[in-house]
């Protein structure tokens, strides 16, 4: 069993499954089900996909991350990020409405397990970290700003398309003219009753002597009231007939397991959408699960989380659907109703094929202007233009690398925006580690301490440079420490010693190595010692290794007071 647990983490939470943690799972699934129906159908719409579809993407998809995936609380399904993404990628390749727009779909969504898995099979759960959360948070907050924008079009009641805000505005502008006024009542008031659900609902069921706790759950299903109230207006005031947008027949059952039909066409056109989807999907996964596994002190694995969320979308690929990942406002909800196991994804799975088996009948008259209205809302908050504030205030290379992510969204898609992305994030990462921060550090006076000369009143000595890097030497930026160490040297003629503090250094490569060598090397002609001071086990092991102490002019201290200390007596000595 303990074998079996590692590779499918969900026998690990059985072991000790009792009565009482099933009906904690059984009451989260139900909560989850309820909840999870009309997003399923609006991000479906969202995705140019048949409603049925949004269904198809709850339920394979979830059994796959259940038995799988690490986090017990996370809830996997169709997102508003993934939706509009892949909407721009398949409407390159297929027209909505038809069925390669329907393959393409599911291929989209096994390129992407497929991407996924490989990587959690090679352990490269790391590589997310390269994506900055500042440059993330400036790409869903333009992506929610087009998602909200997207969705005009059934709230008004009109046709448009397009997949950037000038393609949106201008389409909207020009059928301004033809708004059904019934689906914009409609819209409007959904809208209207989903804001008020986050906090007047809450009150409001309170005062029935309802636990806060239990009203906070309850008002995450708002959008079903919304849903099951439009139906029967949509029926007693003939919307149908009133050109009103409807849902239209769901086909009832369950998805049909096989293998999508792919083409090397296809594979070329959707592989690096795929990508994008991926990385943005499971840096959202992640980020959800460590919040919620460390509320109760339990932990995920970033690798097998990957190769559950690949399970999950070669799922979706395989049952008809498109890409899915981890949702943040449906794995809260499922947190904080009570979810202890991944069983609780196992429960909403089902709940979710017994309303595609029973309640699709009833989703005919479902106006589109209120999955648009559900979707409006909840994108909405996922804008936060605080994060240019904050940015600005913390540090200003982030903030250029948001607001360049957001207008690049903005103006040219999605696709154009997550590559702009992963470009600033990689871009941010390669300009810090060309740059560390180095200082030249001082005695503090009556310790063996040594701070930054311009931030400390420390004790130094002209004929002696002591300089500290606060970073690994790579081939980065090893030219840079060597040009700041020539730079004070200028500024300082008299200097006779130069003592190179390593204890931020963790690591040095080949190439840094090359550049140490010659720094100590042409230093030595100058009539200048080199000294390393606090060299850390791993590092000393690279330059025994590499023979490069036996060329040292001067010598390595255990501590920076020692190499100081030597230095200062050295000069004393030689005056």
């Amino acid at each position: 069993m303990r074998a079996l647990a590692s590779y499918l983490p969900i026998f690990a939470s059985l072991r000790s499954y009792d009565r009482q943690t099933l009906s904690r799972d059984l009451l989260a699934a139900v909560i989850v089900t309820i909840m999870l129906i009309p997003q399923s159908l609006a991000y479906a719409l969202l995705a140019g996909l048949p409603a049925q579809v949004g269904l198809y993407a709850s339920i394979v998809p979830l059994l796959a991350y259940a038995v799988t995936g690490t986090s017990r609380a996370l809830s996997v399904g169709p997102v508003a990020v993934a939706s509009l993404m892949s909407a721009a990628a398949l409407s390159e390749v297929a027209i909505a409405g038809t069925a390669d727009y329907l393959v393409a779909a599911a291929v989209l969504a096994l390129l992407s397990g497929l991407f996924l898995t490989l990587m959690g099979v090679l352990r490269l759960g790391f590589l997310a970290n390269f994506l900055s959360h500042p440059v993330i948070s400036g790409f869903i907050t333009a992506s929610g700003l087009l998602i909200a924008l997207s969705q005009l079009k059934h709230l008004l009641g009109v046709s448009a398309n397009g997949d950037n805000l000038p393609h949106l505005l201008n389409s909207l502008l020009e059928n301004i003219s033809s708004i059904n006024s019934y689906a914009l009542l409609t819209g409007i008031a959904v809208v209207v009753f989903l804001y008020w659900s986050r906090s007047g609902a809450s009150r409001l069921l309170q005062r029935w002597s309802v636990h806060p706790d239990t009203a906070g759950i309850l008002v995450k299903a708002a959008p079903v009231v919304g849903v099951i109230a439009t139906i029967v207006v949509a029926v007693l005031f003939d919307f149908e007939g009133k050109q009103v947008a409807l849902v239209g027949t769901v086909p009832s059952g369950l998805p049909t397991l096989q293998l999508p039909v792919i083409s090397r066409e296809l594979i070329e056109a959707l592989i690096m959408p795929a990508i994008m989807i991926s990385i943005i999907g499971y840096v959202e996964s992640v980020s959800v699960g460590k919040t919620l596994a460390a509320k109760r002190r339990q932990k995920i694995d970033v690798n097998q989380e990957l190769i559950g969320l690949g399970a999950a979308n070669v799922g979706a690929g395989f049952s008809g659907a498109f890409p899915v990942t981890g949702g943040f406002s449906r794995s809260v909800v499922n947190f904080d109703a009570g979810a202890e196991t991944q069983m609780a994804s196992v429960f909403t799975a089902a709940g979710i094929a017994l309303a595609s088996i029973f309640l699709t009948p009833f989703l005919y008259y479902l106006p589109k202007a209120t999955l648009a209205a559900t979707i409006i809302v909840a994108v909405l908050s996922l804008v936060d233009f605080s994060i240019l504030k904050k940015t600005w205030k913390f540090s200003r290379s982030d903030f250029f690398a948001v607001v360049i992510t957001i207008v690049v969204t903005l103006l040219f898609g999605v696709e154009a925006g997550v590559s702009c992305g992963v470009a600033a994030s990689i871009a941010l990462f390669l300009y810090r580690t060309s740059r560390p921060h180095i200082a030249e550090v001082g005695l503090v006076e009556g310790t063996e301490h040594f701070r930054n000369i311009k931030r400390h009143k420390v004790l130094t000595v002209p004929e002696i440079l002591t300089i500290r890097v606060d970073e690994s030497l790579m081939f980065s930026n090893a030219a840079f420490l060597e040009d700041r160490i020539y730079e004070d040297l200028a500024n300082n003629k008299r200097v006779r010693q130069v003592i190179l503090m390593c204890s931020a250094i963790n690591e040095i490569d080949w190439s840094a190595l090359e550049v140490i060598e010659a720094l100590n090397s042409q230093l030595a002609e100058l009539g200048i010692v080199l000294h390393l001071s606090e060299v850390k086990g791993p590092v000393m092991d690279a330059l025994q290794r590499s023979g490069f102490l036996e060329h040292l002019s001067g010598n390595v201290y255990l501590t920076q007071f020692q190499a100081f200390s030597e230095a200062r007596r050295a000069v004393v000595a030689a005056v």
